[in-house]
């Protein structure tokens, strides 16, 4: 596995998992129809409690279907969130150079903006709240690398988290999100 460093850059749709050749062999509406089957269950599910059975059932699709055109279910996740973050980013997620801290504010802004008003975002939210911990990273290849690094990482992912959790409070966490960037970009300078 690479592993990437800040500056490097790598496009999310060169990375998405893809299914097996069966799945991207069915016609553009079967496939579309399975996706929207995969939404609807890990929308209302975690991936702890989705079924295959559900999933199947709103596809309509055969059980061995699903698992000719998956490995399994985190499989069928992974698959589904990646497709879900590639329609959230228009363009190619980069692994930045330090940023400024209104960088990053604007960033996650514009993130939990577009989430809340995508057919994604009951996904995304308990992706954040739940499945996260379930799954090894998804995007194990954009790690960081220095210790300021990962604080960034770490308070941006905890400040979407919460925004998605609370919106009603995005402004409140936007501006301490801002003061704790400010503070930790302030002693790399």
């Amino acid at each position: 596995m690479m592993v990437m460093q800040f500056g490097d850059t790598v496009s999310l749709e060169e990375e998405l998992n893809v299914p097996s050749k069966t799945f991207e062999n069915l016609p553009a509406a079967k496939q579309e129809t399975v996706r929207q089957a995969l939404l609807t269950e890990f929308s209302a599910h975690n991936l702890a409690d989705a079924q295959v059975a559900r999933i199947v059932k709103d596809a309509g699709i055969a059980r061995g279907a699903f698992y000719k055109y998956f490995t399994d279910l985190t499989d069928a996740y992974t698959y589904l969130y990646r497709k879900a973050l590639f329609a959230l980013h228009d363009y190619d997620i980069r692994a930045h150079r330090l940023q400024s801290a209104a960088a990053y504010v604007d960033q996650v802004a514009a993130f939990i903006k577009q989430v809340n008003a995508s057919p994604y975002y009951e996904l995304v939210k308990r992706h954040f709240a739940v499945n996260e911990a379930l799954l090894q990273p998804i995007d194990s290849t954009l790690r960081p690398v220095t210790a300021t690094e990962w604080a960034v990482m770490t308070l941006v992912h905890e400040a979407i988290k919460e925004g998605l959790r609370c919106p009603d409070n995005s402004d409140q966490i936007l501006k301490r999100l801002k003061a704790a960037l400010t503070a930790l970009l302030a002693k790399e300078e």
